[in-house]
């Protein structure tokens, strides 16, 4: 239950899945391929769907790396919120776009898992939403070389403590793309 009594919608929130984010992340095609199929479902179930666009150095505004796979397109009808730090709430006007929209429970994928991913299901759940990570509808790349875990074990163990996070009046959790349900 979501700490937002009068929100009572869910929403899909697709974070970063850009050309340059994800170009080498693991699973990419079928990561990719669920969230075109979460973003059909939420369409066809009138579920607002609200596509974050992270830019810095190394994803310019407006470049080709910056720019959504190709895969998934957004109806110009909805949100997009364009952001420069990890969480998608900090410096954006992602809290007014879901607020105006009603909505409390929050059901996210994209990339990268520990980095975006991490920041936004945690600064939701801070904010008073209920946040379901959809398990294999996130990615990220092999960081490796530089300390972390290979990509699947870093999803995987995202997975397990997301799963029992919680905190007063509001909860946290995962499931497979298969079993999203868009009703609280």
């Amino acid at each position: 239950m979501t700490t937002f009594t009068d929100r009572p919608g869910t929403a899909l929130v697709v974070i970063d899945v850009q050309k340059g984010v994800v170009a080498e992340a693991h699973e990419r095609d079928a990561v990719v391929g669920r969230i075109a199929t979460l973003v059909e479902r939420a369409r066809s179930e009138h579920v607002p769907v609200v596509w974050v666009q992270h830019s810095d150095e190394d994803l310019a505004l407006g470049s080709e790396s910056w720019e959504y796979v190709p895969e998934l397109v957004r109806d110009e009808a909805e949100p997009l919120v364009h952001k420069l730090y990890g969480d998608s709430f900090e410096g954006t006007e992602l809290e007014e776009v879901l607020a105006a929209a009603r909505v409390g429970r929050l059901v996210v994928a994209g990339a990268q898992t520990d980095a975006c991913i991490r920041s936004t299901i945690h600064g939701a759940l801070t904010r008073g939403y209920d946040v379901t990570l959809v398990g294999d509808a996130h990615t990220t790349d092999d960081q490796s070389p530089w300390g972390a875990p290979p990509p699947a074990q870093v999803i995987a163990h995202t997975n397990l403590y997301w799963r029992y996070q919680s905190a007063p009046g509001r909860s946290g959790g995962v499931v497979d793309a298969a079993d999203v349900s868009f009703t609280a």
